[in-house]
């Protein structure tokens, strides 16, 4: 599928960005979620290319992946003490609202990749969601949204779903276990989060400690050839940067040169095979804050580069 060309609104081309920066929840001090990166990613592009404020998900959508009266109690906060610390954030109206806002994005991105050839969310990835509960700062499964709206709405024949957040899409393999028309490809840590693994199309687990070299090997020697037998017609990328040494939640050992690397190896890939394909930011919590941002702004200043 070779996306047709989109006039760009200056000089940086077709291509835009999503991002939920400017919708925030409350959180109690200290408190581990990385909200700097968000507004920190899009300055760090300031100029690069336009950034948007992401729509809103419909509750519709939504539902596409999750079931309904579940979605309803998380909307009026009829949730217990477990469900919230499951969650890994404490309810409030605006916490719902700002999940919505980056599954939004990631819906208003799949869009610019069947339109252009590449669609980007500065947040998103929230790969923990299930069909009825909430893990891991994740409420609602965009990957698996994105899924069911480019397969029942006719948009794609088969999606693949290249998840390289440290920790394994456990929420995606979940939810799209059954279906035939899509392909998930988890590289992650095999003794990190979460303990419980579910059973995606391709798990490649890890050990504590991978270098870049043991990173990319696995990467290319493994993911993209199995990513080129199921031919998709639509890729989505969680670009995760929790696989960073120093990540407070990850056990990987790359540099930014190894992240960097990873990107061009994808974004490569999805272009010369002329596959659209989703960028999403996923996890990073490094203990430089500077870097966590640098290495979620490189997912799309290498993109910049690679595709045309």
């Amino acid at each position: 599928m070779t996306p047709p060309d989109r006039p760009g609104p200056d000089q940086t081309g077709p291509y835009r960005a999503w991002t939920p920066a400017a919708y925030t929840f409350p959180l109690p001090d200290g408190h581990r979620f990385p909200a700097y990166k968000y507004a920190g990613v899009r300055d760090r592009l300031s100029g690069r290319l336009p950034v948007l404020d992401t729509p809103n998900l419909s509750w519709a959508d939504a539902a596409r992946a999750h079931d309904p009266l579940w979605l309803r109690r998380w909307r009026r906060g009829e949730i217990d003490r477990h469900e919230e610390r499951a969650f890994g954030l404490p309810w409030s109206a605006e916490v719902v609202e700002r999940a919505r806002r980056a599954a939004g994005g990631s819906l208003a991105a799949l869009h610019d990749a069947l339109a252009v050839g590449w669609g980007i969310n500065l947040a998103g990835g929230t790969h923990h969601a299930f069909h009825d509960r909430a893990e891991g700062f994740c409420l609602v499964n965009d990957a698996a949204i994105l899924t069911r709206v480019a397969l029942d709405d006719g948009l794609a024949r088969r999606v693949a779903i290249l998840d390289l957040d440290v920790h394994q899409g456990n929420g995606t393999a979940a939810l799209l276990e059954h279906e035939a028309r899509a392909f998930t490809l988890s590289i992650h840590g095999e003794r990190n989060y979460p303990f419980r693994k579910e059973r995606s199309s391709l798990d490649l687990g890890l050990g504590d400690g991978v270098t870049d070299q043991e990173y990319l090997q696995v990467l290319r020697g493994q993911a993209i050839p199995a990513l080129d037998a199921f031919r998709p017609d639509v890729l989505l990328y969680l670009a995760g940067v929790d696989v960073l040494a120093g990540d407070r939640f990850g056990r990987f050992a790359l540099t930014l040169d190894g992240v960097r690397e990873r990107n061009r190896a994808v974004l490569t890939w999805a272009r010369g095979a002329g596959i659209p394909v989703v960028t999403m930011m996923a996890g990073g919590y490094n203990r430089d804050h500077a870097l966590t941002v640098e290495a979620h702004a490189s997912v799309v200043l290498d993109g910049l580069d690679v595709l045309p």
